[in-house]
């Protein structure tokens, strides 16, 4: 790294968020795979939008992997390295002035903390998206823990692989109890108490 120089940049993020009308920060989706991660992001982006005009950004596990990561498989190694990648981008995204919302299973703590120490005090918020392991096999949309159950996919997390719980988030969300509307309304009640949204 002796040869990189990071380049000061004369607009400042504080600059570059006052133009949008609200303060830029992450919201950090985790949870198994099921258990509703994108579709709740999905839903709040669309309320965030239409209700506050706010500039959102949704990262979604599949969609990066299909584009930026996809040369990384899903070994310990490859998932850190996925998850890493992820979180830069996030904090390009909060220095940018945007609310950026990710959806990634994320199983191992080191790498959600590695996350939020990218970001100012206050930037991170971590939502578990707690979904028992058994409805979340109930769902199984993509057919993926029938595969994992099968040995044809392997390091699945939940079944072959750790699902390492957090254990502070900001919000805990249970999706085998909520509605999408009731745990949308749950997420933007704590945004709401705790000044990120415009009232």
């Amino acid at each position: 790294m002796k040869y990189i120089y990071e380049h000061e940049h004369k607009l400042s993020r504080d600059e570059r968020s006052a133009i949008k009308g609200h303060k830029p920060f992450a919201m950090w989706f985790t949870g198994l795979s099921g258990s509703g991660k994108s579709t709740l992001a999905n839903e709040l982006e669309f309320y965030l939008n239409k209700e506050f005009k706010y500039h959102t950004y949704l990262l979604d596990g599949d969609n990066v992997r299909a584009g930026l990561n996809n040369n990384l498989g899903f070994s310990p190694e490859d998932r850190e390295e996925n998850i890493r990648r992820i979180s830069e981008v996030m904090g390009l995204f909060v220095d940018a002035g945007v609310i950026v919302m990710t959806a990634f299973i994320s199983p191992y703590i080191k790498d959600r903390d590695a996350a939020r120490k990218l970001l100012k005090e206050g930037e991170f918020i971590e939502i578990f998206v707690k979904t028992p392991l058994e409805v979340c096999e109930e769902r199984d949309t993509k057919g993926l823990y029938k595969k994992a159950r099968e040995g044809i996919i392997k390091d699945f997390t939940g079944i072959s692989a750790p699902y390492e719980e957090p254990e502070n988030p900001e919000l805990v969300i249970e999706t085998d109890k909520l509605s999408i509307e009731e745990s949308v309304n749950k997420i933007a009640d704590y945004l709401k108490e705790n000044g990120y949204l415009n009232s």
